[in-house]
């Protein structure tokens, strides 16, 4: 998670356990409308059968961005959109029913449009050796046969915002970043008080603010960090704030920068749940 960082910086900030294991978050984030429900990417979820939930730590065997929607009253049968930044299992997998014996995997939100760039979903479909363990190569074919898949068309980079009026309407952008896979599209919500970035896996958490520090999940860490940077020192001037769908803390950050001008979380928040826009 923080590639070629030694062990004695990272272990600073995300205390391993003994098998080198760190405690990692998979957000995914709501958006009500009057008329209409959005979520923005569902986490992991359970669809790994028992000895892959035990290889990545994965801790509950139960559906919980399931559980959490039916609590809050929106239930995945009443989301309309489902916006995925890439198919990566740990970003798409809630997708998917739980895991059950002898049962092939299905597709859940039955009503939602299905929204990912063409680019993200070429990858999904022909990944390299280097991140084909990384995809569900079940999950393509589901949802195209669902008739609800629907392609985002767009280049740009994570320093600037492609309009989002033709698939979210008014109030959303994307913008695209190829640092950590190919095609992956960050949904951007606008709002009164600056902008609100879904950063997905440009920026997982708050340890990955730093400008040096990347994964060894990214496919080209120096283009990330360009990308990181650029969009970082913007959000500052714009007031902009960061939603980590990793951190196991924060959810949600302003930016600012230390006396030594490293990027910083400013105002963090550990919970998000009715935050008005």
């Amino acid at each position: 998670m923080f590639g070629n960082a030694p062990r004695a910086l990272w272990s600073r900030w995300c205390a391993p356990d003994e098998q080198n294991r760190i405690p990692l978050a998979c957000r995914a984030l709501l958006i009500v409308e009057p008329n209409r429900r959005i979520l923005l990417e569902t986490g992991i979820g359970a669809f790994f059968e028992p000895s892959m939930q035990a290889r990545y730590g994965v801790v509950e065997s139960r559906h919980v961005l399931i559980e959490q929607l039916e609590a809050l009253g929106h239930p995945h049968t009443s989301i309309d959109v489902v916006v995925l930044s890439h198919l990566h299992f740990d970003h798409a997998g809630g997708l998917l029913a739980a895991w059950q014996p002898d049962t092939p995997l299905e597709l859940l939100f039955p009503r939602a449009r299905f929204v990912v760039s063409r680019a993200a979903w070429a990858r999904a479909c022909d990944p390299h050796v280097r991140d084909r363990a990384s995809y569900i190569p079940e999950l393509q074919s589901l949802l195209e046969g669902s008739g609800r898949l629907q392609f985002v068309d767009g280049e740009g980079s994570a320093s600037a915002v492609v309009s989002a009026d033709a698939v979210l309407g008014d109030g959303y952008g994307f913008r695209f970043s190829d640092g950590h896979s190919p095609g992956m599209m960050l949904t951007e919500i606008l709002t009164a008080d600056g902008p609100i970035l879904f950063a997905a896996d440009l920026i997982p958490g708050t340890p990955w603010l730093r400008g040096a520090i990347t994964m060894g999940y990214d496919r080209f860490p120096e283009h990330l960090i360009d990308e990181k940077s650029a969009l970082l020192n913007e959000y500052i001037e714009r007031k902009g704030r960061i939603f980590y769908t990793h951190d196991p803390k924060w959810a949600l950050s302003a930016v600012g920068r230390d006396p030594k001008g490293q990027f910083v979380p400013e105002a963090p928040q550990s919970s998000l749940f009715s935050l008005e826009v």
